[in-house]
């Protein structure tokens, strides 16, 4: 995984949102992963998360991807 794209569409709700994973290196050999949140379509909050080694980064985005499915997202690809 090193970039996933989530959307979850309820028009009875108004809601179209989206959510964005990224796993980066950093400059000092640790990795971060990268979260963008928001509204489809509109720019969305970002937030990185930093760990000593990819496979970290890696697993802590599967668990979030999972629990995001779980509420409804679906991977767009």
């Amino acid at each position: 995984m090193k970039h996933i794209y989530l959307e979850r569409h309820d028009p009875d709700k108004n809601l179209h949102r989206f959510y964005q994973l990224f796993i980066m290196p950093g400059l000092f050999g640790d990795w971060s992963l990268v979260k963008e949140w928001g509204r489809a379509g509109s720019p969305g909050t970002v937030r990185k998360d930093w760990f000593d080694t990819e496979t970290e980064a890696q697993l802590a985005g599967q668990k979030l991807c999972a629990a995001k499915q779980k509420k409804g997202y679906q991977a767009i690809l």
